[in-house]
């Protein structure tokens, strides 16, 4: 009887061996899951952060050709009332 009860023991804590085992790995997979989607993002915000650079140098050159344009404009509207030769 009590060999019975050793061997019911031992195969309880087998298949628990076994299922601990199963959730390590698992484990194992989830962190490597978090690990690249935190690289991902982290490609992410240097992409973001590359167009957000880009956006600014646009914006600065749509700024200087705005400034050109209203001086221009402003010539030319000056032009009209200069006596023409």
């Amino acid at each position: 009887m009590a060999d019975q009860t050793q061997e019911l023991m031992f195969e309880i804590l087998r298949k628990l061996q076994a299922d601990i085992t199963t959730i390590k790995d698992g484990q194992r997979d989830t962190r490597q899951d978090i690990a690249s989607l935190r690289n991902y993002m982290h490609l992410l915000q240097g992409d973001f952060n590359n167009m957000r650079g880009t956006m600014t140098q646009v914006l600065d050159r749509l700024d200087r050709i705005e400034n050109r344009l209203e001086l221009r404009e402003l010539q030319e509207a000056q032009a009209r009332f200069e006596p023409h030769p």
